[in-house]
């Protein structure tokens, strides 16, 4: 599929100034919600509403606890990486809890993991399944605010919800084959070391990927009815 042509944002270079002063609130300011960040994990997303535009995903993540973990979305590994979306992971019993209008918005884990094709760059496939059993049990919600996948230079338009892969066949075979060779893994051999983990509990809710269907995000113009005294922006 061919990417729209973008025009050319003239981006001027950081200069030694803004590093200086980098570095200086650096060591003067502390950082304890990014600091809690402990994991890397990389998979692929789709938007909601269209399974061929796939995405290469970089979750950094950290714990609130053992129910819930935040996660940056960056579109690499790499130091210039752009942030392009964030997601909550929750476990099967909050999500359980949730109400059902808000159950679609939510994708499941269960086949990422199991299939391989989610995983811990770098980190020894020993260490990451112990924790992958516990991603295999939850669910995700996911924004992207940035579509790379068009060639934007800037995150334009509507923030939009993405989903996760749930079944063979979905994902792109160049893209695949792409991650595989970088990172130097086997999704099919680490399919076979995942054999042994259980899914969901109470299995894969119906609601849940979307209830099967597409979803989009969409901008709709709302009367804006201020309450008393308060103030008008126009």
């Amino acid at each position: 599929m061919e990417r729209p042509t973008q025009p050319v944002i003239p981006v001027e270079p950081k200069k030694t100034t803004t590093s200086l002063i980098e570095k200086a609130t650096g060591t003067i300011q502390g950082f304890s919600p990014v600091n809690k960040i402990h994991q890397h994990l990389c998979a692929f997303h789709f938007y909601a509403d269209d399974m061929n535009r796939q995405v290469e995903a970089h979750h950094y993540c950290g714990h609130q606890n053992e129910e819930l973990r935040q996660c940056l979305i960056y579109d690499s590994p790499e130091s210039d990486a752009r942030l392009i979306g964030l997601e909550y992971i929750i476990s099967e019993e909050l999500f359980l809890t949730l109400p059902d209008a808000e159950k679609p918005l939510w994708h499941t884990h269960e086949y990422e993991v199991k299939s391989g094709v989610l995983f811990m760059p770098s980190v020894p496939g020993t260490l990451q399944r112990k924790d992958l059993e516990k991603i295999c049990n939850t669910y995700g919600k996911t924004i992207h605010f940035w579509q790379v996948d068009k060639g934007d230079n800037l995150p334009l338009g509507i923030p939009q919800v993405m989903m996760a892969l749930t079944r063979d066949g979905q994902l792109y075979e160049s893209l695949a084959q792409d991650v595989e060779k970088r990172y130097g893994l086997s999704f099919e051999k680490e399919r076979e070391n995942r054999a042994y983990m259980e899914g969901l509990k109470h299995g894969i809710h119906p609601l849940a990927n979307a209830a099967g269907k597409g979803l989009k995000t969409v901008l709709r113009e709302t009367d804006c009815k201020p309450g008393a005294g308060a103030r008008v922006f126009v």
